[in-house]
């Protein structure tokens, strides 16, 4: 058997045994959602991700649009930020951010008696209001952005895949019952599973949706 070198081979192999085991498990088509599911398992190996994923409001076509837009992407860590493709997040002018490391966050934390999460949240929210949230380690940070959704915050879209024993599944439900309430995109990873890697893989792929750039052919030009 050749052995399949080039990266862009690697993942188009990859995504091709994603869709036949997909198929094996009898899960149906999954519409415009499918390039976040396929570079979920892709990123994790893990086939609950085709269950447990969540897309509300049109998450996808809002994510993407508002990533074409030049909009900014707030993560709840270094981590999640690290993994985005800032190539193809720059060719439309957008950004990401994360204050979770900043001096000013841990004092915020520190004498507020709360979370860096939290005080990142409150941050970033007065910075980009209309932001992209990806959460995938901190469900505190879920429940503050939930708090300033009820004060009227409009973020264009919140991706809710944190991580995680305590108040993961919770802050999950909450979140996205709340969005779908007030009409707000989100994108949710139910009960136990996800993390930073989740976090960009859901933002790299609306990127890829955004840019034309699904086939990975296409992102060496």
């Amino acid at each position: 058997m050749d052995k399949i070198i080039r990266p862009e081979d690697i993942e188009k192999k990859s995504m091709s045994i994603i869709r036949s085991e997909l198929e094996m498990l009898g899960m149906p088509p999954f519409g415009e959602e499918e390039p976040v599911v396929l570079r979920v398992i892709h990123t994790t190996a893990d086939f609950d991700y085709a269950e447990n994923l969540r897309f509300m409001c049109g998450a996808v076509r809002a994510g993407s649009e508002a990533l074409k837009n030049g909009c900014t992407v707030i993560t709840d860590t270094n981590m999640a930020r690290a993994g985005i493709n800032k190539k193809t997040l720059s060719q439309f002018g957008g950004n990401a951010e994360c204050f979770m490391a900043d001096p000013e966050i841990a004092e915020r934390a520190k004498a507020e008696g709360t979370t860096r999460a939290v005080a990142s949240v409150k941050k970033a929210t007065e910075l980009y209001p209309c932001g992209i949230y990806a959460v995938g380690n901190a469900p505190t940070a879920l429940y503050e952005l939930a708090d300033r959704i009820r004060e009227g915050l409009k973020p264009s879209l919140i991706i809710a895949v944190p991580v995680g024993f305590v108040n993961v599944v919770e802050a999950k439900e909450e979140i996205l019952a709340l969005c779908c309430e007030k009409g707000i995109p989100v994108i949710a990873a139910m009960g136990r599973k996800g993390g930073s890697n989740v976090a960009a893989s859901i933002v790299n792929a609306l990127l890829y949706i955004a840019a034309g750039k699904v086939d990975p052919e296409t992102r060496k030009l």
